[in-house]
C-alpha cells in the first residue's frame, strides 16, 4: 500500500497538497484560537510550536504501510491555506483508515470541508485501496458531524462519557462508509469532483 503526494490533488475550489515549513503563520491563524481547539484533543498552539510540528508534518507526503498523509487546505481563488487535513491508514491487512480535517473558522460554512472530505475519500478508496474509511468527532461538534453526513457517512457509533476529557466527560461520534458503499455515490453523483495534479482528526 505505498502512495506519496507530489504534487497536489485538485478540486472545484480547493488545492490539497503537502505541508511546507511557510505554512506555519496560515496555520497558527487558526489552530491558536480557543474555539478550534474546544473540540481537539490539544490546546490552541503557539506560533511555535507549529513551526516545531511542521518540520514533521511536512514529510507526512508519503505512505507505506500504516501512517498519516498530513495536507494543507488551499483556496484555488487566492491560493491561501484555510485549513489542514489528514487520511491516516490504520490496518493494512484489513484496509481500514479514517480521515480528519480543521478549518480557518473565517472559511468555515462554505461547503470547503465536506470538498475537501471527498478528496480525501477519493484517495483513500481509489489511490490506496481502502475498504472501509471512518471519522470521529466530539457529539457537541455540529459542525463536523454535519460533514460527516453530507460525505454519505453513516453515524455507527455514538460513545457516552466513556473518557475524560479537558475537565469533563467526553462523547463522541463514530461514522463510517464502505468502499462499496462510496462507489455508489460516485456511480449516482456521475462524478468525483476531484482532478489530480502530478500523483497523486481529533489528535492533531
Amino acid at each position: 500500500m505505498k502512495f506519496e503526494i507530489t504534487s497536489q490533488v485538485l478540486t472545484d475550489r480547493l488545492v490539497l497538497r503537502p505541508m511546507e515549513p511557510g505554512d506555519a503563520e496560515a496555520l497558527h491563524a487558526y489552530q491558536s484560537l480557543p474555539e478550534v481547539a474546544r473540540f481537539q484533543f490539544w490546546e490552541p498552539r503557539s506560533l511555535e510550536e507549529i513551526r516545531s510540528k511542521l518540520t514533521k508534518w511536512a514529510d507526512m507526503k508519503c505512505l507505506d504501510g500504516e501512517g498519516t498523509l498530513a495536507l494543507a487546505v488551499e483556496e484555488r481563488k487566492d491560493g491561501g491555506v484555510i485549513g489542514d487535513v489528514s487520511l491516516r491508514v490504520t490496518n493494512v491487512e484489513a484496509r481500514q483508515g479514517t480521515i480528519g480535517f480543521t478549518l480557518n473558522p473565517q472559511y468555515q460554512g462554505r461547503g470547503f470541508a465536506t470538498e475537501a472530505g471527498r478528496a480525501l475519500l477519493r484517495m483513500g478508496f481509489e489511490d490506496l485501496g481502502l475498504h472501509r474509511i471512518f471519522a470521529s468527532c466530539d457529539a457537541r461538534n455540529n459542525a463536523s458531524w454535519g460533514v460527516m453526513e453530507r460525505l454519505g457517512m453513516r453515524r455507527e457509533a455514538h460513545f457516552r462519557e466513556h473518557a475524560l476529557f479537558k475537565g469533563g466527560w467526553d462523547e463522541e461520534f463514530y461514522y463510517a462508509i464502505l468502499e462499496d458503499e462510496w462507489r455508489e455515490q460516485q456511480e449516482n453523483a456521475g462524478f468525483s469532483g476531484v482532478n489530480p495534479a502530478g500523483n497523486g482528526d481529533r489528535r492533531g
